[in-house]
């Protein structure tokens, strides 16, 4: 048992449970900046503590009937393909310097475009509304393809850097159905598509073996108690300044990891 990565665990966990996003956006780089893990194996590993961390902390949606399947199904048909084809291509690329740099690029642009789309979520959900509004017809013949579109993007994020299945998702189905998501129905949805993405890329990562399951044990005994406690704590709090304090803690993050990339 390492203290430390309990602590790890914990801090991710709690913002987790707070914010119901920043689950890979804060660990992978947290393994990255302050363990040193390998990035293949922080990504791997994160997949699965990201997946278990948020199934402690989320409701049984189902059951209250706010899932949107035609939407899942439309990312699923993006997200899924996107992730299998991602990962075939790791299993064929074998491990170099440059793939490294690579990685590691990906996962501050990752983190950086998750911070921004968090901090303009509202902005482009009045886009999205008025959109929907003024070109309807038009519209809503482009959700379906954009929807696909938006969950490969997300497939390929987060099979290569573990970071985006919650709050990228949740940034496009704002914008993409700005009338037919109500927010519960948008979180939801959202947390339907990302947790059975999160357990499929893992699952390749784990056949590949990227996945420390010591890493993830102790990470998962900080943040399975610290996600419920989150949990139990986010209705009490302003959602929208935690988010706020969030992104810029991804902001950050991102910028010191490209810069981390440069040197």
């Amino acid at each position: 048992m390492d203290p430390m990565l309990i602590v790890a665990g914990a801090f991710t966990g709690l913002v987790v449970g707070l914010c119901g996003v920043g689950g890979g956006a804060l660990m992978t780089p947290m393994l990255l900046l302050v363990f040193g893990v390998a990035p293949l194996t922080a990504v791997g590993t994160d997949l699965w503590f990201a997946a278990i961390t948020k199934l402690f902390a989320t409701r049984v949606h189902h059951g209250h009937g706010l899932i949107d399947w035609q939407v899942i199904k439309r990312l699923w048909l993006g997200s899924l393909s996107a992730s299998a084809t991602t990962l075939l291509w790791m299993k064929l690329h074998p491990v170099d310097e440059s793939a490294v740099i690579l990685l590691n690029t990906a996962i501050a642009v990752a983190v950086s475009l998750t911070a921004l789309g968090m901090l303009f979520q509202q902005q482009l959900h009045a886009l999205g509304r008025r959109l929907r509004t003024r070109e309807g017809e038009q519209f809503k013949a482009l959700q379906g393809p954009l929807t696909v579109a938006a969950g490969a993007v997300i497939g390929v994020l987060v099979t290569l850097t573990s970071v985006g299945a919650g709050a990228l998702g949740a940034v496009f189905l704002a914008y993409l159905y700005p009338l037919r998501l109500t927010t519960p129905r948008l979180i939801a949805t959202d947390v339907a598509h990302a947790i059975p993405l999160a357990i499929f890329a893992g699952s390749g990562h784990l056949l590949i073996g990227n996945v420390d399951f010591g890493l993830l044990g102790n990470l998962l005994i900080g943040s399975i108690p610290a996600v419920i406690v989150g949990a139990l704590l986010s209705v009490r709090l302003p959602h929208g300044l935690l988010r706020g304090l969030l992104a810029f803690l991804l902001l950050s993050t991102g910028l010191k990891l490209g810069w981390a990339v440069l040197q």
